[in-house]
């Protein structure tokens, strides 16, 4: 939604970074729910992007995107590892026998389930060469809720320690910044208070990943993800 047009109601044709970090979301929100999470470090110690990643539990989420991956990565023997999984579900690798693991139409599928719920509607946008389905917001308050939120979790409600912050909005301003649409969400903000966010931001990305996962109740999958699109 960060990355959706509000009037336009698609995303930039210029952004590539999209599609990887959509599958980035798609494996956190299965480790956040229990469903995924990284193999033992056992007596050596092995980087989290090193370590492969394991099906915890198989029971359905509901949601057709989710169960989807996470048959894949049930259903696969020997495990992969977090940027495997990430590259293999963008389909973006030379392996021709992996390619069966892609999600296809994401963003299309994505909007769809948007449009069910009365966020975006659904209609043809005439570019020069060709028609595209496009997905203008309905409801406008929903996406600003979302980009008030991100704005205050690095400003008024910023906490200086990423273990305290709500993990799925930890992981959305990681996974917003490695898809390129994290500028969208600050893009309102006055000068200083986009100075301060941008600043808090970098912080985040400059923490020690591996030494982040060490602490108690950190969720190793999600570090994994992190760093698979901070390295």
């Amino acid at each position: 939604m960060l990355g959706n047009s509000n009037e336009e109601g698609y995303t930039s044709f210029w952004n590539d970074c999209i599609s990887s970090g959509l599958r980035g979301c798609i494996l956190t929100e299965l480790a956040l729910r229990g469903r995924l999470e990284l193999e033992k470090t056992g007596m050596r110690r092995r980087s989290l992007l090193n370590r492969k990643v394991i099906c915890k539990s198989d029971t359905p989420t509901g949601d057709v995107l989710l169960d989807e991956a996470l048959k894949h990565i049930k259903e696969t023997s020997p495990p992969e590892t977090t940027q495997s999984w990430i590259e293999y579900l963008s389909g973006e690798t030379w392996n021709p026998l992996k390619l069966k693991y892609q999600l296809r139409n994401v963003r299309e599928r994505l909007a769809k389930n948007l449009v069910e719920k009365g966020v975006c509607s659904t209609e043809k946008q005439n570019f020069l060469l060709f028609d595209m389905t496009t997905h203008p917001l309905t409801d406008n308050q929903i996406k600003s809720k979302l980009v008030k939120r991100v704005q205050e979790s690095v400003l008024s409600r910023w906490v200086n320690d990423p273990h305290r912050m709500d993990k799925r909005m930890l992981a959305l301003i990681y996974l917003a910044h490695a898809s390129d649409v994290l500028e969208n969400a600050f893009a309102p903000l006055s000068d200083d208070d986009y100075e301060v966010a941008m600043k808090r931001v970098r912080e985040l990305l400059d923490l020690d990943f591996e030494q982040e996962t060490m602490k108690e109740g950190a969720n190793e999958l999600m570090w994994a993800v992190i760093a698979a699109f901070s390295k």
